[in-house]
């Protein structure tokens, strides 16, 4: 059983570091504007093993650092985690949900009716590309 509660920035860099920046230092998993976004994580049995963080500019939503714990990865904790934000940008009055995907879940994002912009760039090593969902029309 998973429940997605709204969680505090800093709830969120252990799995940030965990599975998406093996290697690096958990306080580098600050982001600056941390403070002005989101944060969902998803519990199993009180643990938490999924993250995001969910940002607004205007109608523009923008969702980064999505990471499951590798031992529960391919549960559904994903899906239910971009169905939790699409949800809540929706409500919000969103009309576009975007974020910079790393090219290895393109397949992933796709599934749930995100598009390629044709944006694409490379950061650390990791290519990425811009993926988005349209809300409303």
């Amino acid at each position: 059983m998973i429940s997605i509660e709204q969680i505090t920035p800093h709830l969120t860099w252990q799995l940030r570091r965990d599975v998406l920046y093996p290697g690096e230092y958990k306080f580098n998993m600050e982001m600056p504007e941390d403070e002005q976004g989101y944060h969902f994580g998803a519990f199993t049995d009180n643990k938490l093993v999924g993250v995001v963080s969910l940002f607004k500019n205007l109608n523009d939503w923008q969702f980064r650092k999505l990471a499951v714990d590798e031992a529960y990865q391919g549960k559904g904790i994903g899906k239910d985690l971009l169905n939790y934000i699409t949800g809540f940008a929706t409500e919000e009055h969103a009309e576009r949900l975007w974020c910079n995907a790393r090219t290895s879940a393109i397949g992933f994002y796709e599934k749930y009716n995100f598009t390629q912009t044709g944006a694409q760039f490379s950061k650390k090593g990791v290519d990425y590309v811009v993926m988005e969902k349209l809300l409303q029309s």
